[in-house]
């Protein structure tokens, strides 16, 4: 894939002020097997089915590195959020969706919902060079529409996600290069199984988060 343009955007001065972000404007870093936008009583949703093996993930533990994963990226400046909401109807060893940010191969962030083990877990995969991974199972949270929250300051960024309208948890605090261009939004990976189709209801960009707690 060739690097997402990455030019700075801004957002509206009200942390709690939301811009929508239109899904025709973003740039795949792989594409889908389709991606289809869904009138809805409340918006229009994004209905996106996975290719069978995608995936992200460099080297740590299993040794591959896979870069097939399913984002659909736009500009993340340095003092501004961004949040995308889904639902999590997840059934199949790894599915996943979430937030994707990213500056190059090898400096990224994926955060969201991942199938594992028989249950929905919440949690993030951190790449500088190599990636991690933590989680924590959050099996309430199984075909309910989960939002997950990026906000980018400084030297930082910060993830939190909810279920529904319930309080924010705080996901990950993780170093980013604060001068590196980087772009951010939707993504989904069905790294075990054809057939996973993740539908975005929202996805919006407002100020950067003043406090971590």
């Amino acid at each position: 894939m060739n690097d997402v343009d990455t030019s700075a955007s801004s957002a509206a001065a009200d942390p709690e002020a939301r811009t929508t972000i239109p899904w025709s404007v973003g740039s795949w870093t792989t594409p889908p097997v389709s991606a289809v936008e869904e009138e809805t009583a409340d918006g229009v949703d994004l209905l996106v089915t996975a290719v069978e093996g995608s995936d992200a993930w460099r080297h740590t533990s299993y040794g591959f590195v896979h870069d097939t994963e399913h984002a659909l990226l736009t500009p993340f400046a340095t003092g501004t959020a961004c949040e995308v909401s889904f639902t999590a109807a997840f059934d199949a060893q790894f599915d996943q969706a979430g937030v994707f940010l990213r500056a190059d191969d090898e400096h990224w962030i994926k955060a969201g919902v991942e199938f594992a083990d028989g249950l929905p877990q919440l949690g993030a995969v951190v790449t500088d060079v190599r990636s991690d991974w933590s989680v924590g199972p959050v099996p309430a949270w199984a075909g309910r529409v989960v939002t997950v929250r990026a906000s980018r300051s400084g030297d930082a960024v910060t993830i939190r996600a909810r279920v529904d309208d319930e309080p924010w948890q705080l996901v990950r605090v993780a170093p980013f290069t604060a001068d590196a261009l980087v772009a951010i939004g939707p993504f989904c990976c069905a790294p075990t199984r054809s057939g996973l189709t993740v539908r975005f209801h929202s996805w919006t960009q407002s100020s950067a988060d003043s406090a971590l707690h």
